[in-house]
């Protein structure tokens, strides 16, 4: 049973109230998937307004194949999916110096600081770099597992893939992750 499915309908039917629910409800997980998918608080914020908009367009044709929470993101991963194409594509045309050769600091050396703040910025930092390693398959399972904390079964709904599927990518990510992730066990 979808706990959202009265809102869902009732939002189907026009009812801002009830969208305005769904929102309050998913807006933080939204947001939170987009900032670990992109690296950027800016554009987690326009994505997730992104997925909300089509959301919005499109709650009326939702079937209820599947859960409102599995619906909104697949909704939401084509949105990210969609920007960072765009993004590469722009990124190949226009290449610039990355941040890191103007700053000339590095996460693990931020890291090193008594600064609460700091060392936590740094500890983000040194996990969005360990995520954008990550073949983009890898990262949404991984991501919507242990960020999300999605179920098996609700990642292969969103992802549109068998759950072997996702065990297995689940597995070579963190896999992956593991070693450049190492520095942050030893905090």
């Amino acid at each position: 049973m979808d706990p959202d499915r009265d809102l869902v309908e009732a939002a189907g039917r026009g009812s801002p109230e009830a969208f305005e629910e769904l929102v309050r409800r998913y807006q933080g997980a939204i947001v939170n998937l987009a900032r670990a998918m992109t690296a950027s608080d800016a554009d987690a914020d326009d994505l997730a307004q992104e997925t909300f908009v089509r959301v919005w367009r499109s709650v009326g044709k939702f079937r209820g194949e599947s859960t409102f929470k599995t619906w909104i993101y697949g909704i939401a991963l084509n949105v990210i999916r969609t920007y960072r194409g765009r993004r590469a594509r722009l990124l190949q045309i226009f290449r610039s110096p990355t941040i890191e050769s103007h700053t000339g600091t590095d996460p693990l050396e931020r890291a090193s600081s008594d600064d609460g703040i700091e060392t936590s910025m740094a500890m983000r930092d040194l996990i969005d770099r360990a995520l954008a390693t990550l073949p983009a398959e890898l990262r949404e399972a991984v991501v919507l597992r242990d960020v999300q904390g999605l179920e098996y079964l609700e990642i292969a709904a969103a992802l549109d893939v068998p759950i072997g599927t996702v065990e297995s990518r689940i597995f070579r990510a963190r896999k992956r992750l593991r070693p450049l992730l190492e520095p942050l066990r030893n905090k």
